[in-house]
């Protein structure tokens, strides 16, 4: 693989744009139970540092920056900008540039119940997957602001597992 990514090792971090840190903050620790590290910021505007290295306005602020250790996976990077034009909508996995973060637990059941005494939106019931990754149960649920977030449950493994030579990650590992 020389015409690859010199040196990959993996994912360090996911990082994600909120509109208020604070709720971001709660729903991270509280419902995720994910481990704030550490804040950084606030960072001011510096003639176009901004546009060269971040890809925002000149004008933005990035008010704050948060650090989170979640279990076995990677890390989240929380940022909270002020800027000019921001969209305050998160886009949908239709949408260019849509997303989700997919979590893997231990009890797909338990896990839901949990988020929604918590008062957080799942979308529908769980899917049992099929082909491929038959053995997985899913569902989407939203964060206080509307990003999309999904959790997965395979206890058993996927059937793909049975003949393949290369597994993806796993954190039941």
């Amino acid at each position: 693989m020389a015409d690859t990514l010199p040196g990959l090792r993996g994912a360090d971090h996911i990082g994600i744009t909120v509109p208020d840190i604070a709720e971001a903050h709660t729903f991270f620790t509280e419902i995720l139970g994910c481990v704030h590290v550490y804040s950084l910021g606030p960072f001011l505007p510096r003639g176009s540092w901004m546009s060269e290295h971040l890809n925002v306005d000149d004008s933005s602020v990035m008010r704050e920056i948060r650090f989170y250790r979640c279990a076995n996976g990677s890390n989240f990077e929380v940022f909270e900008y002020e800027a000019p034009g921001s969209a305050t909508v998160p886009p949908r996995n239709s949408d260019v540039g849509g997303h989700h973060i997919g979590l893997y637990v231990d009890d797909l059941d338990a896990a839901i119940a949990f988020l929604r005494s918590r008062g957080i939106r799942v979308l529908g019931e769980p899917t049992s997957s099929g082909g491929a990754s038959a053995g997985q149960r899913w569902v989407y649920f939203l964060s206080p602001w509307g990003m999309q977030f999904e959790l997965v449950s395979f206890p058993g493994g996927k059937a793909y597992e049975a003949g393949a030579e290369t597994l993806l990650w796993d954190t039941r590992s």
